[in-house]
């Protein structure tokens, strides 16, 4: 099987889009903009759904479902949401289509069954839901509400790259209404964690935990809390956000409660959500130039056995042996493919699956049959060991968390060094020029400089990390005084 990839040195854009599609993830759609999730792909975000499921249903969520559709006027109703998201709306007007007269075999839309109001498809879900949770909410005992829906949502994005930025994703939002500030501030800070252990310790990506500038601010929240990763590119990626939206919301619907003295009180919101932008950060973070490196945590094929054989009999012999192999692995939870495909040589079928990023390859001849040994492939490394198939289970089992701590710690040693402090703005525009990564700089705190600093140098702020320490000195860019350094990146 040939791979044909172009080199992460040679063109990282198209190193990605090139794998995205030969790896089988995802394909460009008959829609400019959005794209076809194939099933490969598709296994991959099952499991993070998965993973991420039980991890908000353990912190009491529960999940339900609100329509794709919302009224202008209740899309309008939060007047900062709605600027925010209003370039990137797409809106229902009509309901109906009839032939075209002009046109034989043509339609054209009824201008008859022009809508009374138009309807926003979501960008984003707080007004419907808000809406909803008005009815839903009339005394202290109705709270803490904690909702989350799986769905999709629309975004009219002009440039677009799979898996990045599409004009229709897949993703979750959360949305929680809470009887006090202090409980609202929890839960956001609370699925911040929740998305950054997931980042961790399912996707062997790390992050840094921050908090978004106002200008970064999610729009009509009041704090946005966010994860940021580091791509081997020096870019950074936004893989989480978590919003404390104040009163915002429930002041926009009217959402109100009864407090335990029988005052009436708004209630306080959060929202939060990640996307099928993980997939993309995932692809970036840990594969190269032969194809996808997958953290076992998250593949939808942890180990793939590849027979080698020139008769029926020896595949027979190699079979029965195998059966034995997958079920004892099967036992502990590890997925498992034979590829005993005759359509195919194993060189194709080696190929394809270091393609696909599968964390550990197992190769099977009439040689280990007489030896009792198996061949293991490290996807990762790319290197082999003979093991004996007596500790075969235990050695393939303990490998794969392996695999999963070390590429967590490459990951991490990446980032580690790729966070540099700057304190004049020259040196600013060098690191980003020639190292990338994470600029460390003190910042005056104003929206004018930050905004002045992007148009010089397309880097923003991605985050003032929460667990920066206060230090006095003078922002990079304008010299007046600052307590503390943020971090600067291009990003995605």
């Amino acid at each position: 099987m040939s791979k044909n990839l172009t080199t992460r040195s040679e063109d990282y854009s198209k190193w990605y889009n090139e794998l995205v599609v030969k790896a089988d993830l995802a394909e460009n759609s008959g829609v400019r903009g959005c794209m076809v999730i194939k099933p490969y792909g598709y296994a991959i975000w099952e499991k993070m759904q998965a993973e991420l499921d039980r991890m908000f249903k353990e912190t009491g969520h529960q999940n339900a479902y609100f329509p794709l559709f919302v009224p202008k006027s209740m899309f309008e109703a939060e007047e900062k949401n709605a600027e925010g998201f209003a370039k990137e709306c797409a809106i229902v007007t009509h309901y109906r289509l009839k032939n075209d007269p002009d046109r034989p075999g043509k339609l054209m839309v009824d201008p008859n069954a022009k809508l009374e109001e138009e309807l926003i498809v979501r960008p984003t879900s707080e007004a419907i839901i808000w809406s909803t949770y008005k009815g839903w909410v009339q005394s202290y005992r109705d709270l803490p509400l904690l909702i989350n829906q799986w769905a999709n949502v629309v975004r009219w994005e002009m440039r677009t790259r799979l898996f990045l930025r599409t004009a229709e994703f897949l993703w979750q939002e959360g949305h929680t209404a809470h009887a006090t500030k202090a409980e609202a501030i929890e839960e956001s800070e609370k699925m911040m964690n929740v998305y950054a252990d997931f980042a961790q310790n399912f996707m062997a990506i790390p992050v840094v935990k921050g908090l978004k500038t106002e200008t970064e601010r999610f729009a009509g929240a009041e704090e946005t809390y966010c994860i940021e990763a580091l791509m081997q590119d020096g870019k950074a990626l936004q893989a989480g956000t978590s919003h404390f939206l104040g009163q915002n919301f429930a002041k926009a619907f009217d959402v109100k409660f009864a407090n335990a003295e029988g005052k009436q009180e708004y209630v306080w919101g959060t929202s939060w959500g990640v996307s099928t932008r993980l997939m993309g950060a995932l692809v970036m973070t840990h594969s190269d130039d032969q194809g996808l490196v997958l953290p076992p945590n998250l593949a939808p094929i942890q180990v793939v056995i590849v027979p080698i054989y020139k008769t029926d009999e020896q595949l027979a012999a190699i079979t029965a042996e195998v059966n034995v192999l997958t079920a004892s692995l099967r036992k502990l939870h590890i997925s498992v493919k034979f590829d005993d495909r005759t359509t195919q040589k194993p060189g194709f079928k080696f190929a394809e699956w270091e393609l696909k990023g599968v964390p550990v390859r197992i190769a099977v001849g009439p040689k280990d049959l007489e030896n009792g040994t198996f061949e293991v492939a490290r996807r990762d490394t790319l290197t082999k060991e003979v093991v004996y198939k007596d500790g075969i289970t235990t050695y393939v089992s303990d490998l794969l968390e392996q695999i999963q701590k070390e590429l967590f710690e490459k990951a991490l040693n990446y980032r580690n060094t790729h966070i540099t402090e700057v304190n004049s703005f020259e040196e600013f525009k060098e690191v980003l020029d020639t190292k990338g990564g994470f600029v460390s700089a003190h910042w005056d705190g104003t929206a004018a400089t930050e905004e002045k600093i992007k148009d010089l140098t397309k880097a923003t702020i991605r985050c003032i990390p929460l667990d920066r320490e206060e230090e006095v000195g003078s922002c990079v860019f304008t010299g007046e005084s600052s307590v503390g350094r943020v971090l600067f990146a291009k990003a995605y």
